[in-house]
């Protein structure tokens, strides 16, 4: 849905923002919401996919630093992409699973971070993969769990969407 124009990739140039709406696909498993890459940073677009009755967000994605930045910038990038998406299974009480490549591309000039992870629905990591390695694994996901987490911590019920109206608009001017 939303499309990154990231420096060196430029995507905005090449594609156009979806138009489909987001999607919740019934496995034998759970119900699960996949929102791709830049997705990833947009916590109405967690919402909207477990208010559509997503048990699990997936969010496959290659994401990484440019290797001419600094150290502490890279780690602070990597930290903020793992804390937005933690904060969304907080959010909406169900686990997330986040998927990221690993190696270089571009003649060394971007390194994905890898880092894949897994979280339960308070944001508890289940799962952290290796940041220079290719990984399968299999993490076991508690939906029950999830359950409980939204009884004793029930954002989504006690969300004020009378309140939320200026979410729609780009900008909101002082009156």
């Amino acid at each position: 849905m939303h499309i990154p124009d990231d420096p060196a990739y430029y995507e905005k140039f090449y594609f156009t923002p979806g138009d489909l709406g987001y999607k919740v696909f019934k496995t034998k498993f759970a119900n699960i919401g996949i929102l791709i890459c830049w997705d990833q940073w947009y916590p109405e677009a967690a919402r909207i996919t477990a208010l559509m009755g997503a048990e699990i967000l997936f969010y496959p994605t290659a994401i990484g630093w440019a290797t001419e930045q600094d150290e502490e910038t890279n780690k602070d990038q990597y930290n903020a992409w793992q804390t937005i998406q933690r904060s969304h299974a907080v959010a909406n009480g169900i686990p997330v699973v986040s998927v990221n490549r690993v190696g270089f591309e571009q003649n060394g000039a971007m390194k994905f971070w890898g880092g894949s992870f897994a979280t339960n629905g308070q944001g508890k990591l289940i799962y952290l993969a290796s940041h220079d390695n290719e990984e399968t694994e299999v993490v076991e996901l508690d939906l029950k769990e999830a359950d409980n987490f939204r009884m004793h911590w029930p954002f989504l019920r006690d969300r004020r969407i009378d309140s939320y109206q200026p979410i729609t608009k780009r900008y909101i001017d002082g009156d």
